[in-house]
């Protein structure tokens, strides 16, 4: 990215973003990594290669299928509903009846619900949070007053119960994914402006934890400005460094020369609340906010080496993000991390867990064993990358008792590393790189984890502990784990145990010398992505080994290539899945991000039945604004409320030409009593009209 005189970027329209997402969000929240050559360069062998050597799948279904009926949260576990009874994803229950919306068309620019639903913001971007927070002002934002508000371009979310069954108070945990300057900001040449429009862009990242009521149960919420657990976490925020890596020279700098702590976090994208309480936050593409040295450990993660090949050029405001300057090396190691934040308690230091290993973190999710392991879910989101997940060393405490809680809060602490193998069962002729089915009517097959770090030590060879967690993607690289799609969400479902796979698109699959079409993978050209469902050996997500099989192979219904789990009937078209979120039913809910550019429609929100003859189902039940992104849905079903965050709407037009007016649709460019007439990143509650 290039940065013009008023501190705009240059856009230049990849190859890759034509017909596709919109080039503004590829250059800005990944800095065009689409566009550049992945740095996956290795030639881990491919499915074809190891098929005939790979574990059978009668051998690893068989196991994968023995414990699939049994609850996925033992009675262990079961004190997870403390941490969130509002949510839908806890028991079972009836789940949502709505009537599927029709697909939106990319240019209408409206929240659009089922007949019978409405939908209001809880929070917008520049809402103050606290009691001294300045009013929301689009032409004088500064960093200090973008610090006391909410922040930028949501994301994750989370709505946490802080008052038992009563259901009228509650904690949104929000991250903030990025920034688009475009939009933010009239246009200037002031020297001093563009500097401090730089500071309020790096004061809009991270995250925001808020307080929210309402006066009944099933009633829309309502933010509190001022109440106590209000807080925001931003680039400047200290993070404690925790697990095997800390300390470690890797991780040592001018300004910490003892490497355990961190100056913030950036580019939040997906996360997960965890059966004690505290949110998991996975820092994502990290890479574009610095320029570093050219070392293979750099290259390997995208960081770009020139001034005019980076980002933000945030390096002129905070010299830390330049990380060829002397001290500064080891500056870019300190992020790509999963997070771990506890909204309960506004004056707790955050901390990132290197136990957990460093990539392009989307999220990551959390599942109890019977044994009381806690086993942890993360995709490394960009082309070619790797499907990981992490078991504990200690076990987790059900009890009421005192330290139970800071005991739960150190399991993320320590414990073993892992990264995903799968093998099709297929002969590799049947898969043509078209999406057309083989022979025996789906594509599944078996798998392994491939261990990284276990009992405290390397299983790499040639890397130390330090090494692996630091430098995670060549360790995966070294041990064969297989390149997927974009894996962004991985979550487990609460009812069955299985573990969903969101892959969103990869459309270099099967080009050049690429990686070719596999059976995990099956189409070259993704542009439409997939989902893939992986069941644990014995219902076990302590287990070594799994099964898997392609859910949904997405797009337009109808055409060569798609697959709706074995469904014939009539489906909502989907492409681009990238969150997932499930019901008190077990149904998959599914956000999207690249609709608009894939199949023409405006981005949304779908729910996919899982079991019965149903299966592979697929109902839209929202679509949000042009150009905007359907971020970190909630489904509290039995509560009647969907959540979503609207991510980048109007992501195309500039201060002066807007071409979103979410959420406010007020005259454009006014600012009244709260209301803008700009788009405004929000969180989003739909709920039945009463």
């Amino acid at each position: 990215m290039t940065i013009a005189p008023d501190n705009r970027p240059l856009l230049r329209v990849a190859p890759h973003a034509r017909g596709k997402r919109s080039p503004i969000t590829c250059l800005l929240k990944c800095g065009d990594q689409c566009a550049r050559a992945a740095p996956n360069t290795t030639d881990n062998e491919y499915f074809p290669d190891v098929a005939t050597r790979a574990l059978s799948r009668r051998g690893v279904l068989a196991g994968a299928g023995a414990g699939a009926l049994a609850l996925a949260i033992s009675p262990a576990a079961s004190s997870q509903a403390a941490a969130a009874t509002l949510s839908g994803s806890r028991g079972r229950g009836r789940g949502l009846r709505f009537s599927p919306i029709a697909p939106v068309p990319a240019t209408v620019d409206a929240v659009t619900v089922p007949e019978g639903w409405t939908w209001n913001p809880v929070i917008r971007w520049g809402d103050p949070l606290f009691d001294d927070s300045p009013e929301f002002d689009p032409a004088h934002q500064t960093a200090e007053s973008q610090a006391a508000q909410f922040g930028y371009n949501c994301d994750y979310l989370d709505i946490i119960p802080v008052d038992g069954k009563r259901g009228r108070r509650a904690l949104g945990v929000v991250n903030h994914e990025y920034t688009n300057e475009n939009i933010m900001f009239p246009p200037t040449t002031d020297p001093a402006r563009l500097e401090e429009n730089k500071r309020v862009a790096m004061a809009a990242h991270g995250l925001t934890v808020v307080e929210l009521r309402r006066a009944a149960p099933g009633l829309p919420w309502e933010y509190v400005r001022g109440a106590r657990r209000n807080r925001r976490i931003t680039v400047q925020t200290p993070f404690a460094v925790d697990g095997p890596a800390a300390g470690h020279p890797l991780l040592r700098t001018k300004d910490d020369p003892v490497g355990r702590t961190v100056l913030g976090t950036q580019n939040n994208c997906a996360g997960g609340t965890t059966p004690w309480g505290t949110v998991l936050s996975g820092e994502e593409n990290f890479h574009q906010y610095f320029v570093a040295g050219a070392t293979p450990e750099n290259a390997r993660y995208g960081i770009p080496t020139t001034v005019s090949a980076s980002g933000r050029n945030w390096w002129t405001v905070d010299p830390r993000f330049d990380a060829r300057q002397p001290g500064y090396e080891n500056e870019v190691n300190r992020f790509g991390w999963v997070v771990e934040i506890d909204p309960e308690d506004p004056d707790s230091t955050p901390v990132k867990h290197t136990a957990l290993g460093r990539f392009k973190h989307e999220g990551a999710h959390v599942r109890i064993a019977r044994s009381g392991h806690v086993v942890a879910y993360s995709g490394d989101d960009e082309r070619f990358e790797y499907v990981y997940k992490f078991v504990s060393r200690r076990k987790y405490r059900t009890d009421e008792g005192r330290g139970a809680r800071a005991h739960n809060k150190t399991l993320l602490s320590e414990g073993d590393l892992y990264v995903a193998k799968f093998t099709g069962d297929s002969p590799a002729t049947e898969i043509d790189g078209t999406g057309t089915l083989p022979a025996d009517g789906a594509f599944d097959g078996g798998g392994v984890w491939l261990p990284l770090v276990v009992d405290g030590r390397s299983r790499v060879a040639g890397m130390s502990v330090a090494e692996v967690l630091v430098f995670t993607r060549r360790a995966a690289d070294r041990v064969g784990a297989t390149k997927m799609d974009r894996p962004e969400d991985v979550e487990p479902n609460p009812v069955t145990g299985k573990v969903y796979v969101a892959l969103t698109n990869n459309t270099s699959r099967g080009t050049g010398t690429n990686a070719p079409a596999d059976e995990a993978n099956p189409r070259i050209t993704n542009r439409d992505g997939h989902v893939l469902e992986l069941t644990e050996t014995g219902n076990d997500p302590t287990a070594t080994t799994f099964g898997w099989t392609l859910l949904l192979v997405c797009g337009t219904p109808g055409r060569t290539g798609t697959y709706f789990g074995g469904y014939t009937g009539p489906v909502s078209p989907i492409s681009c899945p990238d969150n997932v979120a499930f019901d008190s039913t077990g149904a998959l809910w599914i956000s999207t991000d690249g609709q608009p550019g894939t199949i023409g429609l405006d981005d949304a929100l779908h729910r996919v039945t899982l079991e019965g003859p149903d299966r592979g189902r697929v109902e839209q039940f929202l679509a949000v604004p042009r150009e905007a992104e359907t971020c970190g849905p909630v489904i509290h079903d039995q509560d009647g409320s969907v959540f979503v965050c609207v991510q980048h709407p109007g992501e195309n037009g500039t201060f002066e030409a807007q071409r979103s007016f979410f959420p406010d649709y007020v005259a454009p460019g006014t600012l009244a009593d709260g209301a803008w007439g700009g788009p405004r990143p929000s969180v989003v509650q739909v709920y039945r009209k009463r």
